[in-house]
């Protein structure tokens, strides 16, 4: 199934309740489980990660048997980092933990070695270092690892978020610079909110031991900035905007490091002003002519920024984007493959690092692949409202962050055929 997507007046003008942080979400789940008081979580996210993880956090609480259980997380890779923690950590687990043909290509050693080096037992059902994963869960020691600052903040978020359940609770020191700070950082404020105290130094973070309570109130998750972006770059490329976006904290007091999209938008022709929970996004301000941007802070808009300088024309340098490679796709090579089919050279200089060398958009009738990445669909959209229409394969695939993505396109005019 493909979708044809359109919008006759290039004119936008509404109002949208943003979809819930699945980050915010899949983090507070794992808190949730690991209490011994349950708490509500308001607001959770709809995004398919999210419901696997829960569903399979409650089958965990409710399985009474000693069988093999196997669980699979499908294409959810923040579920499968963070259960990868999580089952290690539950006593009588024994279960194997799968994923997609794609999930099981993705590397997952980085964690499993720091998880065995705290006393975790974990082994390779197939390929050493890549799902499935045969997890026996027993109560951990703890202590100090020595990782990497340069993976995945995944990978240490799902260390921090289970390290109150180690005996001698968790020192993570570090090796070289840590990339993906804001992450690391809204799984530190998240984890304090809910009582647990953590200490992140130059080189290390430490978790001391459990606590008894850790809370017994609610959690409000909020909208997910990720989602976001995509109505900045609509706003960008539209002949003229008027959107409210209700459901985000101000830029300076959101957890989520994606918020630098107000930032970034304010130097591709958008303004922003906020009112509590909304944000209202109009045309206005310069273009800059060259766009230089680090984005090892919030790779997860990288692909949307680098359609709306591409289509705006802009000479662009890119840099922060070594993980976007083990992400649902290779990232980087999926953007110079959909931006040639519209006359945009993407130049890889390195794994870190992309140029975009543009040229006056050429929009054929060459669909736009998806390769199974949600953020592909969402990204590429908007270019709809540079031509008659734009093609885009598998739209199925927002599900997994954004589930309402087309409905809410449709309620600001766009047009969306299924051929």
């Amino acid at each position: 199934m493909n979708y044809c997507i359109s919008h006759p007046t290039k004119i936008l003008k509404g109002s949208i309740e943003l979809t819930a942080s699945k980050s915010e979400s899949n983090r507070a789940l794992i808190i949730q489980a690991l209490c011994e008081d349950d708490f509500e979580i308001k607001n959770l996210a709809a995004a398919e990660d999210t419901r696997v993880l829960k569903e399979i956090l409650t089958a965990v609480k409710l399985n009474t048997s000693y069988d093999v259980q196997t669980y699979d997380v499908g294409a959810a890779g923040t579920t499968m980092r963070f259960l990868t923690a999580y089952l290690s950590t539950k006593k009588g687990v024994n279960c194997i933990l799968t994923g997609s043909e794609r999930m099981q290509n993705r590397p997952i050693k980085i964690l499993v070695d720091a998880l065995r080096d705290l006393g975790a037992d974990i082994e390779y059902v197939e390929k050493d270092g890549y799902p499935p994963l045969r997890i026996k869960g027993k109560e951990l020691e703890g202590g100090e690892v020595l990782i990497d600052g340069g993976v995945s903040s995944q990978y240490i978020s799902a260390l921090l978020l289970v390290s109150t359940q180690f005996k001698n609770g968790l020192i993570i020191k570090f090796k070289g610079e840590v990339t993906s700070r804001p992450y690391i950082n809204m799984t530190l404020r998240m984890m304090e909110q809910f009582l647990i105290p953590t200490e992140w130094t130059v080189s290390s973070i430490k978790v001391k031991k459990r606590i008894e309570e850790i809370i017994d109130e609610s959690y409000y998750v909020e909208g997910d900035w990720s989602s976001a972006s995509y109505w900045y770059a609509i706003a960008a490329l539209t002949k003229d905007a008027d959107i409210k976006i209700k459901g985000l904290n101000r830029q300076d007091l959101s957890l989520q490091g994606d918020a630098a999209i107000v930032n970034i938008f304010s130097k591709l022709g958008v303004h922003s002003e906020y009112s509590p929970q909304v944000y209202h996004l109009t045309k206005g301000g310069e273009v800059v002519k060259e766009f230089n941007y680090d984005f090892s802070d919030c790779p997860d808009i990288a692909q949307t920024v680098a359609v709306v300088v591409a289509a705006l024309g802009i000479r662009s340098t890119f840099t922060g984007l070594h993980t976007l490679r083990i992400k649902e796709t290779d990232r980087t090579l999926a953007l110079k493959n959909e931006l040639a089919k519209v006359g945009v050279e993407v130049e890889i200089v390195s794994d870190d690092m992309i140029k975009i060398h543009p040229n006056p958009l050429v929009l054929q009738s060459s669909p736009i692949a998806t390769y199974e990445d949600h953020r592909m669909a969402m990204s590429f959209a908007p270019l709809a409202l540079l031509e008659d229409s734009i093609i885009i394969e598998h739209p199925e695939v927002v599900k997994k962050s954004y589930p309402d993505f087309w409905k809410d396109l449709k309620k600001v005019g766009f047009v969306i055929e299924e051929i």
